[in-house]
């Protein structure tokens, strides 16, 4: 069977790899065959993935993400795939035309978005500079330090957060006692708990104890961080893509958000809304919980995909796996497989100007995706066997 990581994050928004090629080093080592670029609001990536996996006899699949508001679920408190946020909903777009076009009015809302996604962290490192100065810390943080030596254009809370760590290490020389003093000032009196050697987790703990919601350097997004998803998934069909819902699925309890705890209603409600096509970032679940909501969802016409995110300082296997490192069932290998051609089979005809799974308003023939996945099985073969 071959392996399909189809949501992998890189440095053009926010990832555990160093650049592209680090990424696609590893997937080579991990014989990962087919992977998608998803980055969050942008497509800067898409040219050095495509040129990186043609040097390397990988099948690329070009996505992208979005944060979303679906206004009459957060008016019914209705949880969608944010257990934390009423109506905020995350958004894939999958196998949009290479090379990347988008006319207007959607590439400017693509780009409004981003701008105001990076004032927002804009906003919370001034406010990040006002608790250093507070503290006597010796040091702020300059935002365009952090711009040009951190990021590719795009700058999330994750960015904020390693910064920190970096200037925190610096100014202590790396001596653990002076660190964890100064984290215990700037967390507010909370001592840090992961030790300093670990990087993922000491970042994390920045952005829990100031960056997340209630954290001193918290900032809450505008309304204009958010486009409702119709718009989103508008955005993506002028792209060439394909709108994909992200389930979150089970947490480590065995629950659901309010959306998706029952599955016959959500696969009825996600084909209501115009979706066609589903994912799941597999690390997050339970393998036999998610066999059992990725085959019910397989068997209903969706297409459905599998990617591990690396969308944070951690450095987990390209290959996937299931919580608590899992391996996928040879039937959930499948799924994600044919959900991979279908969606290389739809990029391959939309870049020539053809309509693929999904036409130019985003309603999809379901009953063509043996078609699709033929096409698609031809076409990733024919590149891994140059």
């Amino acid at each position: 069977m071959i392996k399909v990581n189809a949501h992998l994050h890189t440095p053009y928004s926010f990832s555990a790899f160093n650049d592209v090629d680090d990424a696609l080093d590893r997937a080579v080592a991990e014989e990962v065959k087919v992977v998608g670029v998803n980055d969050f609001y942008t497509t800067e990536g898409y040219e050095e993935w495509a040129e990186g996996c043609k040097k390397r006899n990988l099948v690329p699949l070009f996505n992208i993400e979005f944060i979303s508001l679906n206004e009459e679920d957060q008016k019914a408190g209705l949880r969608v795939n944010d257990p934390g946020n009423p109506g905020r909903t995350y958004l894939s777009g999958k196998g949009l035309s290479y090379p990347f076009k988008l006319e207007e009015p959607f590439a400017s809302q693509l780009a409004g978005v981003r701008n105001e996604a990076n004032l927002q962290v804009e906003a919370m490192c001034v406010k990040l500079n006002e608790i250093l100065k507070e503290k006597n810390a010796g040091f702020t943080l300059d935002i365009d330090w952090i711009k040009d030596n951190l990021t590719k254009g795009s700058i999330r809370e994750r960015h904020l957060a390693k910064a920190l760590r970096l200037k925190v290490y610096e100014h202590c020389a790396n001596d653990e006692t002076c660190i964890a003093k100064l984290f215990q000032e700037l967390f507010g009196g909370k001592e840090l708990k992961s030790k300093i050697e670990d990087f993922a987790g000491v970042e994390n703990e920045i952005r829990g104890n100031l960056l997340k919601a209630g954290g001193a350097a918290f900032v809450p997004e505008t309304a204009k961080a958010f486009l409702p998803m119709q718009t989103v998934c508008d955005i993506i069909i002028a792209a060439g893509g394909i709108p994909t819902y992200p389930f979150l699925a089970d947490d480590a309890a065995g629950k659901y958000t309010d959306f998706e705890g029952n599955l016959e209603k959500v696969a009825e409600q996600l084909t209501e809304r115009g979706f066609h096509s589903v994912e799941f970032i597999t690390t997050r679940n339970d393998v036999k919980l998610l066999e059992e909501y990725a085959s019910y969802l397989y068997d209903k016409g969706f297409v459905v995909t599998f990617g591990s995110e690396h969308n944070s300082p951690a450095m987990e296997p390209i290959e996937l796996f299931a919580r608590h490192s899992t391996p996928l069932s040879e039937k959930l290998m499948k799924i994600n497989y044919e959900g991979a051609c279908v969606t290389a089979a739809h990029q391959h005809l939309t870049t020539q100007g053809l309509t693929g799974y999904v036409d130019e308003k985003g309603v999809a023939d379901r009953s063509k995706r043996d078609e699709f996945v033929k096409l698609g099985d031809q076409l990733i073969n024919s590149i891994i066997e140059r």
